[in-house]
């Protein structure tokens, strides 16, 4: 929740000094160099099966949103963006139903809607009339919601017998090749940073969003992914809004005294969500 509600105010600072493809292939390729001497050595062991599936998920989880979500905060602020990326339950759900036969019951459902109408709530009064003059830029993120969506499910039906470390490293080594090729290739990111020293900062703000924001917020998640079903792993995107409106208002944008409100009903939508999942372990602790 802390690392992922901090990224959206990183990838507006980042935006400060690059552009819209270099922070998305920046935030890759750092995340790549970081974890490649993790990756190499699991590489060479994993089957060509579960390369394929991870290489999937390491388009539909990283390379792809890593590019949606800094195109949509050109349109959006950061605090809007965390919002919408509190779509991803939702998706999830969907998801997960039609795909993947992703069972949830009643009390899990209810908590996704709850918690949905509170970032519905946070929305209309922190950023709702930026969404509806920018439906183009907030589609970028639902876009990247639903992206998220598949590969949690994916996750948790294709390659739960691979450790959460060796999942990321491995889907990241996927991704940041083609990142790569993107960032030297065609930017002008070696130049800029070269002419001008103040893109050095961007850097720092990137690199911290990489490392800490990327790579290791994806470990974590992918454990809980591996503990938990994937709507509980994704109901954490409901508690990055507050993180993400609470660095916003650090940062100047705005704010309105409901919002404390609609904070507290997303919180209360997670709690449905985990309800079952906590009497199941109950369950099996008393069998």
């Amino acid at each position: 929740m802390f690392t992922w509600g901090s990224s959206f105010i990183l990838i507006k600072k980042g935006l400060l000094y690059f552009s819209v493809m270099e922070v998305g292939a920046l935030r890759v390729v750092i995340t790549f160099l970081s974890l490649a001497p993790i990756a190499l050595p699991r590489l060479f062991r994993t089957s060509k099966r579960d390369l394929v599936y991870l290489g999937i998920s390491g388009l539909a989880g990283s390379l792809i949103p890593a590019f949606l979500f800094a195109m949509a905060q050109t349109g959006i602020d950061s605090a809007t963006a965390g919002m919408l990326n509190s779509l991803t339950p939702l998706s999830t759900l969907i998801i997960g139903y039609m795909i993947f036969g992703l069972k949830a019951g009643p009390v899990n459902i209810a908590g996704v809607f709850v918690a949905l109408a509170g970032t519905i709530g946070l929305l209309q009064f922190s950023g709702g009339n930026e969404f509806s003059f920018n439906i183009k830029y907030a589609s970028y993120i639902i876009a990247a919601t639903i992206l998220y969506a598949y590969n949690v499910n994916l996750i948790k039906a294709k390659l739960k017998h691979i450790p959460a470390v060796s999942i990321t490293a491995i889907t990241f080594f996927i991704a940041g090749i083609p990142a790569g090729v993107i960032l030297f290739g065609f930017t002008d990111f070696t130049t800029q940073l070269f002419r001008e020293p103040e893109a050095l900062h961007g850097l720092g703000y990137i690199a911290i969003l990489a490392v800490v924001g990327t790579g290791l917020a994806m470990i974590a998640f992918n454990k809980l992914i591996k503990m938990s079903s994937p709507l509980f792993a994704s109901s954490v995107t409901y508690m990055i809004p507050i993180v993400a409106l609470l660095w916003g208002i650090a940062d100047n944008e705005h704010f309105h005294p409901s919002l404390i409100l609609w904070m507290l009903l997303i919180i209360g939508g997670v709690v449905l969500v985990n309800l079952k999942v906590r009497s199941k372990r109950v369950s099996k602790t008393e069998h």
